[in-house]
Order: C-alpha cells, then sequence, then structure tokens
C-alpha cells in the first residue's frame, strides 16, 4: 500500500509540470477568460510545487553542500521570475516590487514560519530546545543582509530616493552572495553540528536518519522534471501577472501587495515542511528552513536582480520606508530574544506571531 501510494505521489509530481506547459502553450498570446485564469492559477501553484519536490529529489542525491544549492537555486529562480516578469509588465509602479517581495519572504519566515513552527512545537512537547550557537548565526546573518540591502538604500545619499547607485548595488549584490556562500560553507561543513537538533541537556544529536537517497536515474528524471517545472513556472507567471495585479486592486489593497502574494507562493512548501517537522519535534530542522529561505531569499535575489537590472527598464527602489523598518528591527529585537536562550515556549510563538499579523495589516493598510 505505501509502495504504490509512493508510486502515485512521484507520478503526481512528474504529471504536473508538463500539463503547465501545456496551459503555457495554449494560453501564450491569448485573452483569456476568469475561469481559465483560476485554472492557471492553479497550475502555477502546483508548478511551484512540482519543482521544489524534484529539486529535494536532486539535493538528496547529490548530498551537502550542494543540496542545499539546488533547493535554494530553484527557489530563488521561482521568485526572481515572477518579480522580473512583473516589472517588466507594470512599468514604473512595480520599481519598488523587489522590494516589497524580498522584505515579505523575511517578514514571513522570521515571524510566521518561525513562530508557527515554535507554536506547533510548543503545543506537543511545552518547551521547545535548539541550537542557539547555528540559529543565532542564521539571524545574524539575515539581519545583515536585510540592513544591506533593504535599509541603506534608504539613507545613503549619492541617489535620490530609495535607490543605489550602480556602484553600491553591485557592492550589495557581491557582498550578499559571498555572506550566503559563507553561510553555506558553516552549515554544511565547518559547523555542521551547530544546526543539529539538540538533547534535554542541550548537547547536539546525531544526525537524523534519512530515506536512502534517490538512484542516478532518478536523480537525472527529477533534473529533467525541475528544469521543465521552472520554463512552466516563468511562463505561466507572465500570463497570470495581470489578473494577481487586478485581483488586488480588485479586493481595495495597495499594489505593493503584489509582493507579499508572491511571497507567499514562493514561500509555501517550506512553510508546509517547516510545520511538518515541527509537528515530529524536529524544531531545529524547522527553524533552519525558516531562516535560511530568507537568507536564499536575499542572499540570492538581490544578486540576481542587480544583473537582471542592467536589462530592465524600470528602476529597482530597494529601500524600506519608516514602517518597514520599524517591523524589520523589532522583528530583529524579538529574534534574538528567542534565540539566545535556545529554548521557546507558546509565548515565545505568540509574539512572533503577533509581529507577522502586524506585518500582513501593515501591507493591506499601510
Amino acid at each position: 500500500m505505501a509502495a504504490t501510494s509512493a508510486r502515485t505521489t512521484t507520478l503526481v509530481w512528474r504529471v504536473l509540470p508538463v500539463i503547465a506547459l501545456l496551459a503555457l502553450v495554449a494560453t501564450w498570446g491569448r485573452d483569456i477568460g476568469i475561469p481559465v485564469v483560476v485554472l492557471v492559477a492553479l497550475l502555477l501553484a502546483g508548478a511551484v510545487l512540482a519543482a521544489v519536490h524534484h529539486a529535494e529529489v536532486v539535493a538528496h542525491r547529490v548530498g551537502e553542500p550542494f543540496g542545499s544549492l539546488v533547493l535554494a537555486v530553484a527557489v530563488t529562480v521561482i521568485e526572481v521570475s515572477l518579480i522580473v516578469t512583473l516589472m517588466l509588465s507594470g512599468g514604473d509602479e512595480a520599481s519598488t516590487l523587489a522590494r516589497e517581495t524580498v522584505f515579505a519572504a523575511v517578514m514571513i519566515t522570521v515571524n510566521g514560519v518561525l513562530g508557527l513552527s515554535l507554536l506547533l512545537g510548543a503545543r506537543r512537547f511545552g518547551t521547545v530546545l535548539f541550537n542557539a550557537e547555528g540559529t543565532g548565526g542564521m539571524l545574524a546573518t539575515v539581519a545583515t543582509l536585510a540592513t544591506v540591502c533593504l535599509v541603506l538604500p534608504t539613507v545613503t545619499e549619492s541617489q535620490p530616493g530609495p535607490e543605489f547607485t550602480s556602484g553600491q548595488l553591485a557592492f550589495a549584490a557581491v557582498a550578499s552572495l559571498a555572506l550566503y556562500l559563507a553561510f553555506v560553507v558553516t552549515q554544511t561543513v565547518r559547523h555542521r553540528d551547530f544546526f543539529l537538533p539538540v538533547a534535554d541537556d542541550g548537547e547536539p544529536l546525531a544526525e537524523d536518519e534519512h530515506a536512502d537517497p534517490p538512484t542516478s536515474r532518478d536523480a537525472w528524471v527529477s533534473l529533467g522534471f525541475l528544469l521543465l517545472a521552472l520554463v512552466a513556472v516563468v511562463g505561466l507567471a507572465k500570463i497570470e501577472s495581470p489578473a494577481i495585479e487586478d485581483s488586488v486592486i480588485a479586493l481595495g489593497l495597495p499594489v505593493s501587495f503584489v509582493g507579499v502574494v508572491i511571497a507567499l507562493l514562493v514561500l509555501l512548501p517550506e512553510t508546509l515542511a517547516a510545520d511538518n517537522d515541527a509537528r515530529r519535534g524536529r524544531v531545529q530542522t524547522s527553524l533552519n528552513l525558516a531562516l535560511g529561505s530568507a537568507m536564499a531569499s536575499i542572499g540570492l535575489t538581490i544578486p540576481t536582480l542587480a544583473v537582471a537590472s542592467i536589462w530592465i527598464p524600470t528602476p529597482l527602489r530597494l529601500g524600506l520606508g519608516p514602517t518597514q523598518i520599524v517591523l524589520l528591527a523589532i522583528t530583529v529585537v524579538v529574534g534574538v530574544l528567542t534565540v539566545v536562550p535556545g529554548r521557546a515556549t507558546r509565548l515565545q510563538a505568540s509574539v512572533h506571531l503577533t509581529l507577522f499579523a502586524a506585518f500582513l495589516f501593515l501591507a493591506m493598510s499601510p
């Protein structure tokens, strides 16, 4: 029964990218009605989930540190494709889309995913334990990346408005990529024990046992379906972009909320995985997913957009506004207070979820 279920699941993940590509061919360059828009949206979400699934299969085969890079690059391709597509079709109004998306990703992961993971773990185990050294290092990396890429453009003086000059943008891109790679080496090579679950006495546990890695054939097949899924995501995002913007406006929400929608879509697989790990008592793994996703969202997306900005006519305004800077600052402070003890309860979870709710409310009603 289990084998049959596994084969069925594998078949679904392989069929979804093909159906998404067929839908892309059928709808490209045509005016589509509301029913087709809804269908395309569902296929877009399915293609995103399929892409992440196949990236995880490839990652499991190649091992670390390359496995983490495969998944991070796949998610970044999805995020950047959605951002660039909407920027190309949105004109000057889309100049802050990258900022809104990346900032939303930080708030969703550091407050939403992290808070929900702590809550699910605390409900079952009372107090959850994690490695403060590894988790603190991740939080410090996220705070540095967010400050360099999202706060500094607001206060620099060489360029008017919340923008970097070309030289400043190049520095931010190189610094972000270098810092992200430094984290990958630390997590997967130098100090892997910092990111392992901890026992009741605070000592790292041995790594969890994993299923046998897939065969080389399965990995190559997944790589092929991963590429198909990414092509489908990029194409369907182009088709769906007017509907996303129209829906946000029709609901009376600011155009900037489109960035939140993109971030929610991109981070859906990581959110589900983190919550499942928390329910099984693997809170450290949940925190690794949450903060690792935040780092990848900044450390890989900003450098990619910096290169893409050479060809994109829309300005790249990355600087946060005052309200967003306040939310980021209090998130970092609360995150430090949560991480330092190496243990948390429902109270810490509630604080993070309250900050996440505040972010969503202010994104809908600035």
